[in-house]
């Protein structure tokens, strides 16, 4: 079990890790987004269909009809995530665009309580208000060397627009349990090639091998094994570790950011930035004031022994942990012992359990 966890673990923190570098590529190909997004699916379309094949996953009857036109509609909006983030790295930064873009959960909260009847609680509902102060003071930190251009706020619009069109995406995924998710991504990336064939323009196609080799490794890298490590981490790790795991994308793209192109952060992004992250956490992890109070709580209490509530045992003896008379509990114990008594129907043993410590107890229940 813990071998296995440690193997989801660096399986999920090398998905991460990738994703997190993306955006380096996408600026420094140099081409314009669709086609970036076209050369991705394809290559990861390639990709994908040798990973199913050779997990068998290609034969007839894997996946039912409905099952096939969910997968497409999700691949759909996958592909339009892809084009809005990648576009809004050009208006906003990589980081700002990344941190905009992990409002995804509040986006699956709202399509969720939308179409499948999910109750909004209240610990949701907060963390959503923080997520949207968080975005708010974001917009207020635009830096002055983008407010001429006007671009920023597009950026902004860009990245919550892929953020809804991930969450349609994973709200497909909800209605395609049992699918094999390596086929459901060969089908939205297929998808995406069809999509983006009657548009994308192949008389401009990169002349050099560095490009296609960043075209290249997107779509084998960043869409073929990045799916295989994330899908093998999902069935690996709980709930909260694959939750937690999950922000390294965005903190690996604020500091890829920060190194390859100087981007840093303005202060009041650094704290939209940090209580945006801080309430997808919370949302992710299910953390709710409750909770929080109880891991407080529990860490600073001291540990009671094995009794009942009120009770307290004497260890470190010979004879083991024993009840200390002085303080033993007047309640269940002693009506455990009677009503075993009863049953092998001998009130004298009852009653000689009743005073055998102390001269009062309490009297035995009735049956």
């Amino acid at each position: 079990m813990q071998s296995e966890i440690r193997s989801g673990t660096v399986q999920m923190t090398a998905a991460m890790l990738i994703s997190g570098t993306i955006g380096w590529f996408v600026v420094m190909s140099g081409q314009p987004v669709s086609g970036v997004v076209f050369w991705r699916c394809l290559f990861g379309a390639i990709s994908l269909a040798a990973v199913c094949a050779v997990m068998g996953l290609l034969r007839p009857g894997t996946i039912s009809l409905k099952s096939f036109v969910i997968a497409v509609l999700g691949g759909v909006a996958i592909v339009l995530n892809w084009l809005l983030l990648f576009g809004a790295y050009g208006h906003a930064s990589i980081s700002v665009a990344t941190t905009v873009y992990n409002t995804q959960p509040f986006m699956l909260l709202a399509l969720g309580a939308v179409f499948l009847g999910e109750r909004i609680t209240a610990p949701k509902l907060l963390w959503l208000t923080l997520a949207f102060a968080g975005m708010l003071a974001i917009v207020e930190g635009k830096p002055a060397t983008t407010e001429a251009a006007g671009g920023y706020g597009t950026g902004i619009a860009m990245a919550l627009g892929a953020a809804f069109f991930y969450a349609l995406a994973a709200l497909a995924a909800k209605w395609l349990k049992g699918t094999p998710p390596h086929l459901i991504a060969l089908i939205q990336v297929s998808t995406g090639v069809l999509m983006l064939l009657p548009i994308t323009d192949f008389s401009a196609m990169p002349d050099d091998g560095q490009t296609w080799s960043l075209l290249a490794t997107m779509g084998v890298v960043h869409t073929g094994l990045m799916y295989v490590l994330l899908y093998g981490a999902i069935q690996k790790l709980p709930i909260h570790l694959t939750g937690a795991l999950s922000f390294i994308y965005p903190i690996a793209a604020i500091i890829v950011d920060r190194l390859a192109f100087g981007h840093a952060l303005q202060p009041l992004q650094i704290v939209g930035a940090i209580v945006i992250l801080l309430a997808a956490a919370g949302m992710n992890l299910g953390w709710t004031p409750a909770r929080l109070r109880g891991v407080r709580t529990s860490s600073i209490s001291e540990p009671k022994g094995p009794t009942s509530p009120g009770g307290s045992f004497r260890t470190g003896t010979s004879g083991g942990a024993r009840p200390r008379r002085s303080s033993f509990p007047a309640g269940w114990w002693w009506r455990h012992r009677c009503v075993r008594s009863r049953r092998r129907g001998s009130r004298a043993a009852a009653r000689s359990a009743a005073c055998c410590h102390h001269a009062a107890r309490p009297a035995c229940p009735r049956a």
